[in-house]
């Protein structure tokens, strides 16, 4: 195979027993549909979409053994057995001494900010995360991005952009004190970067940096599979690895995990906050009881336990599974870009990222050009795609000024087993045609903006230009 012939689309690994059916609304319709959800895709009803790239998280189709251990579930409310095999089965694929479950992700980034960060804190991280920032500012600490430089260029090839800058981070903690840092926050991949991973290297220095420095550190490990498949492709060394040992390889690194489980191990909802201390354990069991239920349920039915448990197993027990995953993207990925659609390189894990600037580069950032070329793709095409722009990153907690990222992207995430290579063409379509029109589609304006991660419930409308301002 040569390179101009694309990537080898690998067969699925499964086959269909259910299907779910969908519809493609008349293009009138969605244009009416987008304008009443105040051109914002998380706002639109899901019967109206076609295709729903919006996230990967929670939107999984299951296999018929996480479905068939959901009908031996434990419903008791405390103890459930459902509950140990849940934990058992995270201690052997991620191998942290304590898990409590939780309802998803940010239940555990909550929990763990609300013990550890304490006002005037920094936490630095390699590009910040919505939740995980939010968590940390309410707790009156103060994120610090410190990821490479390439991160923040889409055009840049580098193959572990996820990494952590040593000289940044080293340069944070002095300036700090490492007694006003909590924990240092590592994403891998990094999602807002376009789901660029962190080498096992760049890991194995940041852990004895922060080891020498007394200082935790936390992994983000929602998607932390596929960046064990990144390892094992790109990083020497690693080829002839499981991605199990590469795995646990890298938990072994870190301190602790917070988990959305809705990810990696396929399932609709849970998480869990995984540490090896078991002081910190008895303090963040204490806290779910306040906020999520029991430690022995964490917010979750034991039916979502067991899918869970079978989830975490099944994510590592073969590689096929990623293999097929990696390669769905790359496919829409590679489409996308022998059509020279301005894309973030290289190609991420769960997701294709739109460069939103490029495609409309008649857009000011003020202008948001990823929430405007989001509503766009809906209704050209029935898409549904998420924003990772302005709109995202919020405002100052101090100023109040908007937060301007370098990046202004539209994410494609990919559900994983949901759809087929017919699906993808007809989202590359959609982009390509979106995208050539691009000097028609109008910026964007708040018109509803909620206090907090504004991006999932904000409203918008088109901005009318002068004709003057048109023609220029």
């Amino acid at each position: 195979m040569t390179e101009t012939q694309g990537p080898r689309m690998i067969p699925e690994p499964y086959k269909i027993k259910m299907v779910e059916r969908v519809r493609l609304l008349p293009r009138a319709q969605r244009e009416r549909a987008i304008k009443e959800a105040g051109h914002n895709t998380f706002l639109l009803r899901s019967e109206d979409v076609f295709i729903d790239l919006l996230t990967d998280s929670g939107t999984n189709a299951m296999t018929d053994t996480q479905w068939s251990a959901m009908l031996q579930a434990d419903e008791a409310y405390a103890g459930a057995r459902s509950y140990y095999r849940f934990v058992e089965a995270a201690q052997e694929v991620y191998g942290y001494r304590y898990v409590l479950p939780v309802h998803q992700g940010r239940a555990a980034e909550h929990i763990l900010s609300q013990i550890l960060i304490k006002p005037g804190d920094i936490v630095p991280g390699n590009m910040y995360f919505t939740t995980t920032r939010l968590h940390q500012e309410l707790a009156g600490g103060v994120f610090v991005d410190v990821i490479i430089k390439e991160a923040h260029d889409p055009g840049s090839e580098h193959p572990f952009k996820g990494n952590l800058d040593l000289g940044k981070l080293a340069a944070a903690v002095e300036k700090a004190g490492s007694h006003r840092v909590p924990y240092v926050a590592v994403g891998a991949p990094v999602n807002m970067a376009g789901g660029q991973p962190v080498s096992m290297e760049n890991l194995r220095q940041v852990s004895a940096f922060c080891r020498s420095a007394k200082i935790p550190l936390v992994l983000d490990a929602a998607r932390a599979v596929e960046n064990a498949w990144f390892i094992k492709e790109r990083e020497p060394g690693y080829a002839d690895k499981s991605l199990k040992a590469i795995l646990r390889e890298m938990c072994a690194l870190t301190d602790a995990a917070a988990m959305s489980a809705k990810k990696d191990a396929y399932a609709n909802i849970g998480g869990f906050l995984a540490v090896n201390d078991e002081g910190l354990y008895r303090e963040a069991q204490n806290l779910c009881v306040v906020y999520e239920g029991l430690h022995t349920y964490g917010g979750l039915s034991g039916r979502d336990l067991e899918a869970l448990a079978r989830g975490f197993l099944e994510s590592v027990e073969t590689d096929e599974w990623m293999a097929h995953r990696i390669a769905q993207v790359r496919y829409l990925w590679s489409r996308l870009d022998d059509a020279y659609v301005p894309l973030v390189r290289p190609c991420g894990g769960h997701a294709v990222f739109l460069d939103a600037k490029a495609i409309l580069p008649h857009l000011s950032q003020e202008e948001l050009p990823a929430q405007s070329l989001c509503a766009a793709l809906y209704a050209q095409s029935g898409v549904r795609a998420m924003e990772r722009g302005i709109v995202s990153a919020g405002r100052d907690a101090k100023t109040g000024e908007n937060h301007k990222p370098a990046l202004e992207l539209v994410r494609l995430a990919l559900p994983r087993r949901v759809y087929t290579q017919t699906h993808l063409d007809y989202v590359a379509d959609g982009v390509i045609e979106t995208a050539r029109q691009g000097n028609s589609v109008p910026g964007l304006k708040f018109v509803y903006e909620p206090k907090y991660l504004r991006f999932f419930q904000a409203r918008f409308d088109p901005v009318v230009r002068s004709l003057a301002a048109a023609r220029r």
